[in-house]
């Protein structure tokens, strides 16, 4: 689970604002289009080419076996939220899976699936990653920005004077007040002005509120200590307020280009300006009142919303509403190194609507890179276990 991502500032710097919750796209017409049903079953799905047809390499189908075999405990037993499949349709592939040798995972993906095309299958690609930042296990001179754990007064209660009918679904994050009431829980403001210090929810301490601002952005990381010790954290939490993308703020404000004062549309680029203004990126920083909880990780990778390792250039982010989650997804984009095959074992807080995909790239500053100036476009075709389109073309 992520909390907004690289992907929540692309899009308003590829030009187009996402609403979150709804999948919608703005152009710069200012003209929304039509709203997006809610799930793949309702906005529509058709059956795409073959397989064979493709260029998916060895190596792709290789990494896309291992983490797809990962996936498969938890794919056959969860719900599917896109109403695409149920559990049973995935218990065969899983099965083959398990018995497949790496020297045979090309022509397992080639005869075991077919291909879907969702609504009208145009995708657009941003990219994460794990980064890697410096800091302690105690505060001391030059590591004085702490790495909260989940607070216990963070509750999920309906405020008192919601309507019963307005209570649809989970009820929202907050806190309880000193007369007893469900208020929302503390902004980023305020918890960078101490709301939560003295209590020992201080997993470590890091250097530089930059760094760690874009390490909530993705939602785990590496912290590298002095003493040589790595610290791997991941996603806990969430205070239950609003994510704002600052990519998009500084948009507005034609902060991207090439003339005076402008600087590039990437992720390096808001890092540098919010280095060279330390006061308004500081400001900047706290439109988005949105903050991440962390814990401390053991074990293989950081783990996604299914609850398994994603890896690097094989697990991608999507919107449950449109993909199951487990599923492999092939992408044809206008950035090769996107290209090819994925598995959709994540989430995002941005990463809304059909074909929305956020490519994970692993950790080190080759990942960085990549992740930090990826938005691509093109096509996403689902992969789906054999006969499923036509039970769903033959539903009642």
């Amino acid at each position: 689970m992520r909390a907004g991502g690289l992907k929540g500032w692309l899009a308003g710097i590829a030009g187009a604002v996402v609403l979150a919750g709804c999948g919608q796209m703005v152009p710069p017409s200012g003209k929304a289009p039509p709203p997006v049903p809610p799930t793949a079953l309702e906005a529509g799905v058709v059956a795409g080419p073959s397989i064979a047809s493709l260029k998916l390499t060895e190596s792709q189908a290789v990494r896309a076996l291992r983490s797809f075999v990962e996936s498969c405990p938890v794919l056959i037993r969860r719900n599917d939220n896109s109403e695409l499949t149920q559990g049973a349709d995935w218990q065969a592939v899983c099965e083959q899976a398990k018995e497949t040798s790496p020297s045979q995972a090309l022509l397992f993906f080639e005869t075991s699936f077919e291909t879907a095309r969702v609504y009208n299958g145009v995708s657009h690609v941003t990219g994460y990653y794990e980064p890697e930042i410096a800091g302690s296990r105690t505060k001391q001179p030059g590591f004085d920005v702490p790495v909260y754990g989940l607070p216990d007064d963070l509750v999920r209660r309906w405020p008192e004077d919601m309507p019963q009918s307005e209570r649809v679904g989970r009820p929202p994050l907050g806190r309880i007040d000193g007369q007893g009431h469900v208020v929302p829980y503390y902004d980023r403001a305020q918890i960078e002005d101490g709301a939560l210090a003295g209590r020992g929810l201080e997993i470590a301490w890091v250097a530089d509120p930059v760094e760690f601002f874009f390490l909530q952005i993705q939602g785990s990381g590496r912290i590298h200590t002095p003493e040589g010790e790595v610290i791997r954290i991941g996603y806990a939490g969430q205070n239950g307020l609003p994510y704002t993308g600052i990519g998009s703020l500084m948009r507005e404000r034609n902060l991207f280009g090439t003339g005076p004062g402008q600087y590039p549309a990437s992720m390096q680029g808001i890092m540098q300006y919010l280095r060279d203004h330390p006061q308004e990126g500081d400001a900047l920083m706290r439109m988005n009142r949105s903050w991440v909880f962390f814990r401390e990780l053991t074990g293989d990778g950081p783990l996604g919303a299914l609850g398994v390792p994603v890896r690097p250039q094989g697990s991608v982010a999507a919107d449950p509403r449109y993909v199951p989650l487990g599923a492999p997804v092939f992408l044809e984009t206008d950035r090769p190194e996107v290209n090819g095959l994925w598995i959709a074992q994540d989430t995002g807080g941005a990463i809304k609507g059909p074909n929305r995909l956020d490519a994970f790239w692993g950790a080190g500053r080759d990942a960085r890179e990549i992740a930090g100036g990826m938005s691509a476009r093109g096509e996403a075709l689902l992969f789906l276990p054999r006969g499923t389109l036509d039970r769903l073309n033959n539903r009642p």
